[in-house]
């Protein structure tokens, strides 16, 4: 098969860990005879810098124009560090994901038997779990009307749903809840807020298209307290934008590392794929970040944009035996005095278990 993929490094340690991914890919082609080409492109406070614009035109066209697109991470300091600026980086990632109609962020949660102890949580608390969230990425409060009134004194920010937003991310939570244990979760605040009374009625008026669905409806406050006290509870969970955002972050550390949890967000048309975790500017250049989230997202690549189910399956399972080894970056090494390997090392490691 041939496949275009579109490459956006970003910012930070993206760069590092998207081109360990990329090294996979390649194995990966090469045992199952695949053409890949890879188109890069900027975005990001790198986009900034070299043309003013953290998500310029000519990369919006670079990933329409792909199969899917790979991205590494925004994000950086000098921006976060200054509240007057006018243009930032994570302004490039709501563009492209508005632009790219990328509507849906897929987010599994999943925890590895040789680093449950490394959780925060207690083993018990998260055995056996295997969670999905469905976030609505292009709508909700982040695209909402804003602004200040009073010289500035008083500030705003808008939640709006539309119904026919809210029925195609219901859809795909649905669909994602039909293939596994068919348990979905609509969470909301919709004893105080009109736009999750719209969420939770839409979603009660699908149930009947999906019978064999079991729907729950809880507040966004009780699923915080129960992801922390049962995540095994849950399958697939689906949330509007803002509630997503802070959930799934939430949901990262259940594993032990944010270093290991991909996601996907999808469309009508190209899909986009990337690690959960930030730009983590303190490594960058240090080659000492963990390349196994970006990795394991372009598992998630093969499998849902291109139906390569058996090559997803090879880079898990080279994933796994990298951890049960011992073969990993020093954020997961069992302690500090424990032997770690570079960023370039495990990517070595995982491509020669691929070809051999």
């Amino acid at each position: 098969m041939k496949l275009r993929i579109a490459v956006l490094p970003g910012d930070g340690i993206g760069g590092e860990v998207i081109e360990q991914a990329t090294r996979v890919c390649e194995a990966i082609a090469n045992k199952y005879n695949h053409q890949i080409t890879w188109v890069k492109a900027l975005t990001g406070a790198s986009a900034i810098d070299a043309v003013g614009e953290p998500y310029p035109d000519q990369t919006h066209q670079i990933c329409v124009d792909s199969d899917a697109v790979m991205f590494g991470a925004i994000g950086d300091p000098k921006y976060d560090n200054d509240p007057s600026a006018k243009i930032r980086p994570e302004q490039g990632l709501l563009k492209m994901r508005q632009k790219l109609g990328l509507y849906a962020n897929i987010r599994p949660t999943f925890v590895f038997p040789s680093l449950m102890d490394r959780s925060p949580l207690k083993r018990e608390r998260i055995e056996n779990t295997d969670l999905v969230f469905v976030r609505e990425l292009t709508s909700g409060i982040y695209f909402g009307k804003r602004g200040r009134l009073d010289n500035g004194k008083t500030a705003f920010d808008t939640c709006t749903y539309k119904k026919f937003e809210i029925q195609r991310i219901a859809k795909k939570g649905f669909e994602l809840a039909a293939s596994r244990k068919k348990k979905l979760c609509c969470v909301d605040k919709a004893n105080v807020l009109e736009s999750s009374r719209l969420w939770r009625e839409t979603l009660q008026e699908m149930e009947t298209d999906y019978p064999e669905i079991s729907v729950s409806y809880e507040f966004v406050d009780a699923v915080a307290m129960r992801l922390i006290q049962w995540p095994s509870d849950y399958d697939v969970l689906i949330t509007e934008n803002l509630f997503g955002d802070i959930l799934t972050d939430e949901a990262s550390v259940i594993s032990g590392s944010m270093g290991l949890m991909p996601s996907a967000s999808v469309g009508d048309k190209v899909s986009l794929y990337e690690p959960i975790h930030g730009s983590y500017p303190q490594a960058a250049g240090k080659n000492i970040a963990n390349p196994l989230a970006t990795i394991l997202s372009a598992a998630m690549m093969f499998e849902m944009s291109f139906n390569l189910n058996q090559e997803a399956s090879h880079i898990r399972e080279v994933v796994n035996q990298s951890i049960e080894s011992g073969y990993v970056t020093e954020d997961l090494a069992e302690t500090p005095k424990h032997k770690s390997y570079s960023t370039t090392d495990v990517g070595d490691y995982l491509v020669q278990q691929i070809l051999t």
